[in-house]
């Protein structure tokens, strides 16, 4: 017989290891916020998240390249106006060849090899073939890129979701309401990765972006919180608040 209890009730070593665990999760929360501000934050080159951030990065903005978008958005801080103008310009009028090597490839060598260079992560601007890539039309996220990133994500954060789940399991709270927030993170994971696939292709699903990532986060944010406060200050008149309707688990 599976013996229960409560987070109240646990011995202190669990309460430490549960602890650092859920500070750890939350703190990964909040980096992952700013991370998504810094990339797609700034994908229609305003800050801020926005529908029009969704949609450049999954959809691409289709008036221009994705040379331009980044010189607009996340990397306009990175070169002076005059230029990023120029190879604006030179992606508008096809990247040829021959500007290249007469004018753009030494604006590249000054103000963007010093990170995107040989051997770097990110593409290696030295290389000709890259840049003019770049200087296509901007059609969003590779399918290979969106494979990649939405099976990383399912596989990875749904872990985090069952150890959170778990931890939050062992709180005394209304069952009702415990089954909602447990499954509630799955239920929007599953939204926000399916939200990429429809907004590659239609735009207009950029909204289930915002809805599946704030929906995740708040019901996390939610266990967490209960969980600690349950954990080091289990106050009586509390916990009787949250268990009078139902009995605990």
């Amino acid at each position: 017989m599976i013996q229960v209890t409560t987070l109240a009730k646990l011995p202190d070593t669990y309460k430490v290891l549960f602890t650092g665990f859920l500070l750890v999760i939350g703190v990964g929360l909040l980096m992952a916020g700013f991370q998504i501000m810094e990339t797609h934050g700034k994908a229609d080159g305003k800050p801020g998240l926005s529908l029009n951030d969704i949609v450049y990065s999954y959809y691409g903005n289709r008036s221009g390249s994705k040379l331009e978008s980044m010189l607009k958005g996340q990397m306009k801080a990175m070169a002076p106006e005059e230029a990023r103008f120029r190879l604006i310009q030179w992606a508008r009028d096809g990247g040829s060849i021959k500007e290249w090597k007469s004018e753009i490839q030494p604006i590249i060598n000054q103000y963007c090899v010093s990170c995107h260079g040989p051997g770097a992560s990110i593409p290696d601007f030295t290389q000709f073939e890259t840049v003019k890539k770049l200087a296509e039309v901007d059609e969003g996220v590779s399918i290979a890129s969106l494979t990649r990133v939405s099976h990383i994500h399912l596989f990875g954060i749904a872990f985090i979701f069952l150890y959170v789940g778990w931890i939050f399991g062992l709180a005394q709270f209304p069952k009702k309401w415990k089954l909602i927030l447990i499954s509630t993170p799955f239920a929007f994971l599953i939204l926000d990765v399916l939200s990429w696939w429809l907004t590659k292709y239609i735009p207009a699903f950029a909204w289930l972006t915002m809805l599946g990532g704030f929906g995740y986060s708040l019901a996390s944010t939610i266990m967490i919180f209960t969980s600690l406060v349950q954990m080091w200050y289990p106050k009586e008149k509390w916990l009787d608040y949250w268990t009078s309707e139902e009995p605990a688990e």
